[in-house]
């Protein structure tokens, strides 16, 4: 009786292994790891799906797209080499999984959309290498030269043109860097010009175009031709606000007639340039920073104020406007020396 128990349970295995469908994967076992790791080597059909852990980036795909071409995931997944699975049957590939995707892609369809960046670029080029995509590794190197290339032509120095207000907003507003704009029209002149001026108009742009060049990677620098009834005016922007302008123009009274003179104050040029770069790498809007680089603004302001109260207008003397830029110089050195501490 015992007998014919053991047969019947010998025939109910055969006929079990005989009903295994043999598109099914078959995982050969040659040895035990740590947590549950083993080594197996995967025989299967086309379209048996297959579960892989690359790096901790989960993909589901079957062996009949890692097999297309000839590369190392057909020498993986066709019974030639061993490869590592857990527990819960997942194939462990110890590298990372950030580009796997594009390289899936790539044996599926012979081509993929390669990454903007040319880091990414690089990256997706060390893994096409690895697994010995051939046809990848040529499109990223392809890729790479192409972009050296553009970059060698590329300008280095980019300076928009103003078109509308609203684009000088969007453009100041975004920008993460410090923005100094400059407004040039010598059209917009009602009265003749004195003899210096367009001398001093050629000047502000030509230190415009070295500033734009010195500091390019740092500071957006605007050009504005179309613009208010300004001639030439600088303004200096931080986190989206004006923090000063600089007027170069202003009207001479001539025994005849008025005059529009262009001036060339360089140094306080120089000076609010050097200002502006206070905001780079900074968050956000410093309460501190915008009172101390705004106070030769103010000054200036509250003395206009002073002189037209009543409606009358009044001059001030060279004394008088020596002192007061000589008291906000020291206030602004002050508050920059104090920046510079924090």
């Amino acid at each position: 009786m015992a007998c014919v128990v053991l047969i019947y349970h010998v025939l109910s295995t055969i006929q079990e292994l005989a009903d295994v469908p043999s598109s099914e994967v078959e995982l050969e076992s040659k040895g035990g790891g740590m947590s549950g790791d083993h080594r197996t080597v995967i025989k299967g059909s086309p379209s048996q799906y297959v579960k892989l852990n690359v790096g901790g980036s989960l993909h589901y795909t079957t062996i009949g797209t890692l097999t297309k071409h000839d590369t190392m995931l057909r020498a993986m997944f066709s019974g030639r080499m061993e490869v590592l699975t857990d527990s819960e049957g997942w194939i462990l590939i110890d590298r990372c999984g950030k580009h796997f995707g594009i390289i899936l892609n790539f044996l599926r369809d012979g081509s993929a959309p390669l990454p903007e960046s040319p880091r990414e670029t690089a990256e997706l080029l060390a893994e096409a290498k690895y697994y010995c995509v051939a046809e990848l590794v040529n499109a990223c190197e392809n890729a790479l030269k192409r972009r050296e290339r553009e970059r060698d032509v590329e300008p280095a120095c980019r300076v928009p043109l103003v078109t509308s207000a609203r684009e000088e907003q969007m453009l100041i507003s975004t920008s993460a860097k410090p923005v100094v704009k400059l407004l040039i029209n010598r059209h917009n002149n009602k009265y003749s010009y004195t003899s210096a001026s367009d001398d001093n108009l050629l000047k502000n742009l030509e230190l415009f175009d070295k500033l734009s060049l010195r500091f390019s990677g740092r500071v957006l620098f605007l050009k504005d031709v179309i613009g208010s009834q300004e001639i030439c005016l600088w303004s200096f922007f931080g986190h989206g606000k004006k923090v000063a302008e600089v007027c170069c123009t202003s009207i001479v009274y001539a025994t005849d007639k008025k005059h529009t003179k262009v001036e060339f104050p360089e140094a306080r040029i120089y000076e609010e340039t050097l200002n502006i770069l206070l905001y780079e790498h900074r968050p956000g809007p410093d309460a501190d920073l915008m009172q101390a680089t705004s106070t030769a603004k103010g000054a200036a302001a509250a003395l206009a104020a002073s002189g037209t109260a009543g409606g009358t207008v009044s001059h001030a003397s060279d004394e008088e406007e020596e002192t007061a830029t000589t008291n906000t110089r020291r206030v602004v050195s002050a508050g920059l020396a104090r920046l510079r501490l924090s």
